[in-house]
């Protein structure tokens, strides 16, 4: 018999980490690659796995992430039985509220899950890139008999801080340290785990009545490190890309990465493309006169000026005279004619004539619908937060 398998694809965070990227926008929602969104990456993975039961947990922002899903149409979730449910924090039941972390978004949803008698609960997160077949991880999960398995990957040893940190042995998870100070190595938990769904809901119940009045808080803190004491935790290693754009550091490296002459990582991959809500754009203009190298153009851009090593979203316009550099231009941003933009990031802001923004150095970042008319540093914020 087929396993009954559910997606729940945990959007609901605050994605303090980028900044002015979130501050209108639910971090899901965030453009990526021009005219894609995060939570695309796990939507289409599940579309070209086959899953009929897919269900996104929003809080922050949420008009912002809803205008996108729509009916799930683009995923091929639009059914009459399964497809695509939005859930959100609610009144009126045992497990109202707000959600304080992971783990507490799934045990407050605990009922609907165990209403769906799903054998298979697959988790993931909205906020990295990269290529899962969730259909082949539940299969190898349900053969090994695991509590969880865990999606795995090798990241900078600088970073690995920033996640869960596992250790191995013969594909079994002995150990795992949730965001540590000193990690003991650099392969991580990369936020993809795939439950047996009973028994993962009978600890969140138990680890909320443990928690009492404090309540429950990331799948890191108690549940998963409780999973792989039991020694009921496994690893599926990811031998792909993949990278977590949860930092503006992160989020502008991850677009140079398109746009290198070898890009390890390209959405439209005729096996298995990233799929995204389709807009009603006209094709992209390049004026005589301009210069376009390496970079990646969406429908309804207009450049007469020069444009390197850079990715444009919908409705982008560079005006003549104009330089964008390594640079991030998304929805509706314009720079003026004589205008500079390097190694930054800009979120629907105009740039005024003559003004140049960023530098070399760390990353510049423009919030959306600014106007900059004087120069902004290497690294700078506008509007600047103080």
């Amino acid at each position: 018999m087929k396993t009954r398998t559910l997606l729940l694809v945990l959007a609901g965070g605050a994605g303090g980490r980028l900044e002015l990227l979130t501050d209108h926008r639910a971090k899901p929602a965030v453009p990526y690659a021009g005219h894609y969104r995060l939570v695309d990456v796990p939507l289409s993975n599940a579309l070209h796995a086959g899953l009929e039961h897919v269900w996104v947990l929003e809080q922050h922002n949420p008009a912002s992430l809803a205008d996108h899903l729509a009916n799930g149409r683009p995923w091929d979730l639009d059914r009459t039985v399964g497809g695509l449910l939005v859930l959100h924090p609610h009144r009126g039941a045992g497990k109202e509220g707000w959600h304080s972390g992971t783990a507490d978004a799934l045990w407050r949803q605990s009922a609907l899950i165990r209403d769906l008698a799903a054998d298979v609960l697959v988790v993931a997160s909205a906020d990295a890139v990269y290529r899962l077949d969730y259909d082949a991880l539940v299969e190898e999960h349900r053969g090994s008999g695991a509590a969880v398995t865990m999606v795995t990957t090798r990241v900078d040893p600088g970073d690995a801080g920033r996640y869960g940190v596992v250790q191995v042995e013969d594909g079994r998870v002995v150990d795992y340290a949730y965001k540590p100070d000193e990690p003991a190595s650099d392969l991580v938990a990369n936020e993809v785990f795939a439950f047996d769904a009973a028994r993962v809901l009978d600890l969140l119940d138990e680890s909320a009545e443990q928690a009492g009045v404090g309540g429950l808080d990331d799948l890191g803190d108690a549940v998963l490190p409780r999973l792989v004491g039991d020694g009921l935790a496994r690893e599926h290693r990811l031998g792909g890309y993949w990278r977590d754009l949860g930092t503006v550091e992160a989020y502008w490296q991850a677009h140079m990465d398109l746009v290198r002459d070898d890009p390890p990582f390209t959405p439209d991959e005729p096996s298995w493309p990233l799929v995204t809500r389709a807009g009603r754009n006209g094709p992209s203009r390049i004026l005589r006169g301009s210069t376009v190298e390496a970079a990646l153009l969406s429908p309804g851009s207009h450049v007469a000026g020069e444009v390197r090593r850079s990715v444009l979203s919908p409705r982008v316009v560079v005006e003549s005279g104009a330089v964008v550099v390594d640079s991030v231009l998304l929805h509706d941003t314009v720079v003026r004619c004589g205008a500079t933009v390097r190694r930054s990031v800009v979120d629907g802001a105009e740039i005024g004539a003559g003004v140049t923004v960023g530098g070399d150095g760390d990353i510049t970042l423009v919030g959306i619908g600014q106007r900059v008319t004087g120069d902004v540093r290497a690294g700078g914020r506008v509007p600047d937060a103080g």
